[in-house]
């Protein structure tokens, strides 16, 4: 790294440090003194042995200005609440590097320091402006191109940035998965929206690569790669050494990549444009050539601090502070762009002072410009929802071939057999939406030659081979980012989570990544995703907590997902479609909960009734999203509101109440969790004379909890009602497990208080 001997801002102590790394560069430019070199043309080196060319340097150094200029009027408007974002790039400015000798159509997933790749990433495409387009993100315009004005975030659909917020790495799985996507497409005959021979790119800090999402996705890399399957993710560690306040130990980053096996690891010196750009060449070629996993570790540093609230004063030494602020990468650039004899000490003041007209002068006019005013407005891309058209599609059924090809014959349609239980109608209805899409995979921890834990999955894997049903390592957090790295190349992941406890390890894959692109690109990106959980209590001779998890708060809490749980055969398959319609259609993403006690049950009433089997649905039905099911609509004296497991219990329990309390007793399973249909619980709940909500979820932030709020919005608190719900507790092994679950007796013991 070339260190730029520099004590300038020993001048300076009255001023804030963005001030003082503003008045360095024009003091370093004012006050040099070294020698010139003569200077080539624009295809010759920028300095003597350089890989990086007069021209590249040029442009590389305009990108790095625009980046610093768009952190200082930051700091300046942020005042006048003109902006509202500080978080800067300064400091990492050398990541223009990387965007140069990538491509635009390489898909990019950044951290926030990276106005220097973004300024440089903008040059790919002609008429675009990097500058105004900052400005309306900084500015939080409703004319933001990126989110809309939702929130600061580096994105562009032209340019392959895809929008997030990550900041700790929860971006780094779902890069290995796109990554994983560009060559999965060619194995299955998908057709990708970008180069075959495009890579990922995925940059981080160095304090982010502890993170365990971080660790999960280079171990989820090198297990691709030792395999020998393919996996072009760039992973660009951008090392300042510090995150907020807490410093990296000198040496972490190199001491604990340089020797992973099946990671393969580069360093460049992002400080220095003429002596890093060769080893950024060499990790991009690397990675596009090999197809393998590469480590890009780039040294940076960070100046003006963490953001604009990050007084760095208070916390760290003057001394200190010179020595980062000296280390600066644009005095570097200063000192090539003097010493090669491309600009001379007014052209280069000029330049900079230029790019500051223009970024104040961009932001000033981003002011003017609207900004989200309605909550209409806010929400609009977050769950877009076409009923006529999703209806349609999950209703498609012009794919006959197929489905003889998948099932094996006309006699051997599952519409042509007799009624079966929930879990071979789910495997049957995958088949079906495997057949219908061919750009389908289906994934997840021994789905394929095994069938699933429960064998739901069973004969998928040699209906449709290995290149569209597979197993994936036992990581929770890697199945979803797989998926939407496929969602992100046009294909149709329907991931497994082989129990609802194991969804928890991985929540954020969902909550803070999958479901929230649609929101922050402003509906230019989807990630249709429908994700199949085995779910829920009761099941019998095998449990505990983690097998026999009740608790969906988690799901029902991330905003604009899709929660479906079907209660029995053919309400699995006619709901499957209507997911899967979701997500091809609105691109949304869907959890679809899959009762785990019901998979193999056949009976309701007695031993051998077979009254819980049905028919196969024919393609053509479906299920519209937030449509219940109503069991003896016409019985007012008594409503029960239930979904999954509470339904053939509250069946049962009907009965009784039939036959001691003589009441008529209606059964609603909701079906759709979330969102929850508030018009259609109204609806039933208007005649009824009396209400039990029986929710197998816990007391606390349950599926009940929502149903009684609908139900006294639309003005029927009166009616009296009872609540049977699990306890606030973890499920304990064995019998045990029925003191803390709601049963049957539970429901007439309710209907009893109600008499």
């Amino acid at each position: 790294m070339t260190t730029v001997p520099y004590a300038l801002t020993a001048r300076h102590k009255g001023f804030n440090r963005a001030e003082i790394v503003d008045r360095n560069f024009t003091e370093f430019v004012e006050l040099w003194q070294g020698e010139v070199h003569a200077p080539g043309g624009d295809h010759a080196p920028v300095l003597p042995g350089s890989a990086l060319d007069a021209q590249g340097f040029r442009e590389l150094l305009e990108s790095q200005l625009v980046s610093r200029h768009l952190d200082l009027m930051a700091r300046v408007l942020r005042v006048h609440n003109k902006v509202f974002y500080t978080i800067g790039s300064s400091g990492h400015e050398g990541n223009a590097m990387v965007a140069r000798l990538t491509r635009h159509t390489d898909p990019a997933f950044l951290h926030y320091r990276s106005g220097g790749f973004m300024a440089e990433r903008f040059r790919k495409l002609p008429g675009m402006d990097p500058v105004m387009d900052s400005a309306l993100s900084f500015a939080a315009s409703s004319e933001d191109p990126a989110s809309g004005g939702r929130h600061k975030v580096w994105g562009s659909k032209p340019l392959w940035v895809l929008p997030q917020t990550s900041t700790i790495a929860s971006h780094l799985p779902k890069a290995l998965g796109t990554a994983i996507a560009i060559e999965q497409a060619r194995r299955i005959g998908h057709t990708l929206p970008i180069p075959d021979d495009s890579i990922a790119i995925c940059s981080f800090g160095d304090a982010s690569s502890n993170h365990a999402t971080a660790q999960t996705a280079f171990n989820a890399a090198a297990w691709t790669a030792y395999q020998k399957l393919p996996a072009p993710v760039l992973y660009v560690c951008e090392d300042n050494g510090i995150g907020i306040s807490v410093k990296t130990p000198s040496g972490w980053v190199a001491n604990n990549f340089r020797h992973r096996a099946d990671l393969d690891y580069f360093f460049a010196d992002g400080l220095d444009l003429a002596g890093g750009y060769a080893q950024v060449q060499a990790a991009v070629a690397h990675c596009r050539m090999t197809r393998r996993p590469t480590f890009l570790h780039l040294a940076t540093t960070r100046v003006m601090g963490h953001a604009g609230t990050d007084f760095e004063i208070e916390w760290r030494s003057v001394e200190e502070l010179f020595a980062v602020e000296a280390s600066d990468p644009l005095l570097r650039s200063a000192e090539i762009a003097l010493s090669s004899g491309l600009y001379t000490k007014a052209s280069l003041l000029a330049l900079y002072e230029a790019t500051r007209r223009r970024c104040f002068e961009a932001a000033e006019e981003a002011d003017r410009r609207p900004r989200l005013a309605t909550l209409a407005q806010v929400m609009k891309p977050l769950a877009p929802y076409t009923p006529a058209a999703v209806k349609a599609e999950a209703e498609r059924a012009n794919y006959q071939d197929r489905r003889l090809a998948a099932f094996g014959g006309e006699d051997k349609l599952p519409e042509a057999l007799p009624p079966r239980h929930l879990a071979i109608q789910i495997g049957q209805a995958l088949h079906d939406i495997m057949a219908k899409y061919p750009e389908s995979l289906l994934f997840g921890e021994d789905v394929a030659q095994k069938g699933g834990v429960y064998t739901v999955t069973k004969g998928l894997h040699k209906a449709f081979k290995g290149s569209r049903v597979f197993n994936t390592l036992l990581d929770e957090t890697i199945i979803l980012g797989l998926a939407q790295g496929y969602a992100n190349m046009g294909m149709l992941p329907i991931p497994e989570i082989q129990y609802l406890a194991y969804f928890h390890n991985a929540c954020d894959q969902i909550r803070g990544e999958a479901a929230s692109l649609q929101f922050f690109s402003n509906d230019q990106y989807r990630n249709p995703i429908v994700m199949r959980v085995a779910s829920l209590g009761y099941q019998k001779g095998f449990g505990g907590h983690f097998h026999n998890d009740n608790s969906i708060a988690a799901l029902r809490d991330i905003p604009g997902l899709v929660v479906g749980c079907p209660s029995r055969g053919d309400d699995a398959a006619n709901m499957l479609r209507t997911l899967t319609a979701l997500a091809k259609v609105d691109g949304r993403v869907c959890a679809y909960l899959e009762p785990i006690a019901l998979y193999m049950t056949k009976d309701l009433y007695e031993a051998g009734d077979g009254q819980w089997q049905f028919a196969y649905p024919a393609p053509g039905e479906a299920m519209p999203l937030g449509e219940g099911r109503v069991y003896h609509d016409d019985a007012n004296d008594l409503v029960v509101f239930t979904f999954g497991n509470g339904v053939p219990m509250a069946l049962r329990a009907a009965r009784t109440i039939e036959a001691e309390l003589g009441w008529q007793v209606r059964v609603v399973d909701l079906r759709w969790l979330a969102p929850l249909n508030d018009a259609f619980i109204a609806a039933q709940a208007k005649s009824a004379q009396r209400i039990i909500v029986l929710d197998e979820g816990r007391r606390s932030a349950g599926v009940g909890e929502g149903i009684i709020t609908a139900i006294v919005e639309a003005g029927l608190g009166a009616t009296p009602l009872q609540r049977v719900v699990g306890a606030d507790t973890y499920t304990p092994l064995a019998s045990a497990a029925l003191l803390v679950l709601p049963g049957e007796a539970d429901v007439v013991a309710a209907a009893r208080k109600l008499a």
